[in-house]
């Protein structure tokens, strides 16, 4: 399933639960320096793009370009790996968590280096001391997530190919965008049906894997033995869960 797809597909309640996180937000404009012209790749519906700037959206999925409120940065119809600019034509182009939908990262990552200046990406570390044993969720009640991430490059390959360095972006507890990671202190958000229709995850693992895991932690919320198994967790103001910056 192309990104495109897979947005038509989850699209429809990404405005309800998928909104800017001030804290992130703060972090990625720092990251995008003193740039004027920003290019934002794979733009959704538009968070994260900084309202002090000229900003130009790319996005495949028509379902998302019409959720763009009236007021956001123009929108073409594109793809990360063949974007229709001339070198250098953005002082910075960014892309907030939406390369792992990509059909070639390193090509769209190198195009972004082509036609921009600087480069900022917000993506997420899928080793295992990274990502996927340190967060609950996938270690605990869906390791499918592990089929996922096979032949993805890792943070290290993408951050290489353009030359970037690599930035930890913390998760506060209370975090406003309701990404996959995001309730990690508030588990039982997980439950929600409107919540997890936000997030990509559970449309690509498939609806067996999401019921199981969905009856399993909610029987662990009921029980206790979720609360007892993550008490390391709850006193925590914010969480550091692989996701990061490539800055180049």
């Amino acid at each position: 399933m192309s990104s495109a797809q897979l947005y038509d597909t989850i699209g429809a309640t990404y405005t309800a639960t998928r909104r800017t996180e001030p804290r992130i937000a703060a972090q990625i404009w720092a990251a995008l320096g003193d740039a004027r012209t920003i290019l934002n790749v794979g733009a959704g519906t538009g968070s994260y793009e900084p309202p002090d700037r000229h900003v130009l959206a790319v996005e495949p999925s028509a379902l998302m370009r019409s959720q763009r409120p009236a007021d956001a940065a123009p929108c073409l119809v594109g793809s990360a790996e063949n974007l229709p600019f001339d070198d250098q034509s953005f002082d910075a182009a960014m892309a907030v968590a939406s390369i792992h939908h990509w059909q070639d990262p390193i090509a769209g990552l190198r195009e972004m280096r082509r036609v921009a200046r600087r480069v900022v990406v917000f993506t997420h570390d899928t080793s295992d001391t990274g990502w996927l044993h340190r967060f609950w969720l996938t270690r605990d009640y869906l390791p499918e997530v592990a089929n996922l991430l096979v032949g993805r490059p890792s943070i290290t390959e993408l951050a290489d190919a353009i030359g970037a360095r690599i930035e930890p972006v913390p998760i506060p507890w209370d975090c406003a965008d309701g990404f996959f990671e995001a309730y990690w202190r508030r588990p039982e958000a997980y439950l929600d049906e409107n919540v997890r229709r936000g997030m990509s995850v559970w449309t690509t693992v498939g609806p067996d894997a999401e019921q199981r895991a969905v009856r399993n932690l909610r029987a662990d919320l009921t029980s206790g033995r979720w609360p007892e198994r993550n008490q390391a967790l709850l006193n925590l103001e914010e969480a550091e869960l692989g996701l990061r910056l490539l800055i180049a």
